[in-house]
């Protein structure tokens, strides 16, 4: 029997148009996945899609919470995505609610890299001004930025020059933000690549935590150095030597676990032993390398260690003057990928918000019930069932030199037949 006849033109031409569509970062034309499911699926069929993937607060979908005119229109004036959310808790008898309303703000670049360093960094700054001007608007009280946001993220490069974005943990841009935390009563976290001066001008990878009153309550700097494909980052920085702070600030407990941290499992539990109520993700990862990753991990984490979680991540494709290999064995070119944004708050409870745009700028808000970080533990006990001593126990072993990973072989796996 022979088979029908293909339709190759039209399916040559969705190929053609969806890849026409994607070449701006958006996913085949849409802002985001949630967007393209929402505007082709019916709505029942698309409810329970929904419920799938980004799960269930209390029984019900995330509510939208409504933005100030004020806000919207910066939204609308300057074109950033704007979206806000709220995630619930069950009413309790003996503690008020404790509803903190968090701002995760992502963005591309204000300039190209072959512009001087100086406009780059006045550029950004200037392109973040109205977007955080909004979320103060809009009642913010933690605002989070991506990962290095002063700057390309040029750590593909190997090129020392860019060394010069480098500044103090009091520099340029946390006096800047030091401003907008003052007049909105907001805490801002602000991840840069920070110049330590008392220690031989050392280079980090660093998120300062600015407090409501525009004060400096600390630093983090990241744990985890990637060493995979073009992001070879050791050439400016090593590990961090912080360890794993919570800093107590006026709307809870909140952590930093930078970028390539979220890979690392030991690395979200040690904020939770810390005691942690929101971690932060600020990332810069691109489509090739991690997109199937990014809804999972911090979702999990927030999951397992009965926190929210953060997670951001820069727009666009950075373009580098010169161009790079890296170690993968890829011919040399000149960027890193697609920045695919993307930014969204995950819950305890295993639900999360939609994202932000693939491939615009965004400000993503949600007004959270910290209640429902104890709640979480008191229905799963996840901490009261952890091993804790076992698992120190396997960790001190594996330290030592000499250690013999625990393996029962079957005895006859290996024997000889007759």
């Amino acid at each position: 029997m022979e088979k029908p006849a293909q339709n190759t033109d039209a399916q040559n031409g969705q190929v053609q148009e969806a890849t026409k569509a994607s070449s701006d970062g958006s996913v085949c034309g849409y802002d985001s996945l949630h967007q393209l499911l929402s505007e082709n699926l019916k709505p029942h069929l698309f409810q329970e899609v929904n419920r799938i993937l980004l799960g269930l607060n209390r029984g019900k979908a995330l509510e939208t919470i409504s933005i100030p005119e004020s806000a919207k229109a910066l939204s609308s004036g300057h074109n950033f995505d704007l979206q806000a959310f709220c995630f619930l808790a069950d009413k309790e008898l003996l503690r008020e609610p404790r509803i903190v309303r968090v701002g995760l703000i992502q963005n591309s670049i204000a300039l190209p890299t072959t512009a001087h360093f100086l406009d780059q960094k006045r550029a950004v700054f200037e392109k973040l001004r109205p977007i955080i001007d909004a979320a103060g608007a809009a009642g913010v009280n933690v605002l989070c930025l991506q990962e290095a946001w002063t700057m390309p993220f040029a750590f593909c490069t190997r090129e020392k020059r860019w060394c010069e974005f480098a500044e103090p943990v009091d520099g340029e841009s946390t006096r800047f933000l030091q401003d907008f935390a003052r007049v909105y009563n907001m805490v801002i976290i602000s991840p840069i690549l920070e110049r330590d001066v008392n220690h031989g001008e050392t280079l980090w990878n660093t998120a300062v935590v600015i407090g409501n009153n525009g004060n400096i309550i600390g630093k983090h700097r990241k744990n985890h150095i990637p060493r995979v494909g073009d992001f070879n980052e050791s050439t400016y920085y090593m590990e961090g030597n912080t360890g794993h702070p919570v800093f107590e600030t006026a709307f809870g407990k909140i952590a930093v676990n930078i970028c390539y941290g979220r890979h690392h499992p030991l690395n979200w539990l040690a904020f939770g032993l810390n005691g942690a109520e929101i971690v932060f993700n600020p990332s810069a990862t691109v489509g090739e390398l991690s997109e199937p990753m990014w809804p999972i991990e911090a979702r999990n984490a927030a999951i397992a260690n009965s926190y929210f979680v953060g997670s951001i991540n820069r727009v666009g494709t950075e373009v580098f003057p010169n161009p790079f290999t890296s170690g993968d064995g890829k011919p040399e070119h000149a960027d890193f990928g697609h920045f695919y944004g993307s930014s969204h708050f995950s819950a305890p409870d295993a639900s999360s918000s939609p994202s932000l745009s693939r491939h615009r700028d965004g400000l993503l808000i949600s007004d959270m019930d910290l209640n429902l970080c104890r709640q979480i533990k008191d229905k799963w006990g996840f901490r009261m069932t952890a091993r804790y001593e076992l698992y120190a126990d396997l960790l001190a072993r594996y330290l030592k030199p000499d250690f013999e990973p625990q393996v029962i072989s079957d005895p006859l796996l290996h024997k000889k037949s007759p």
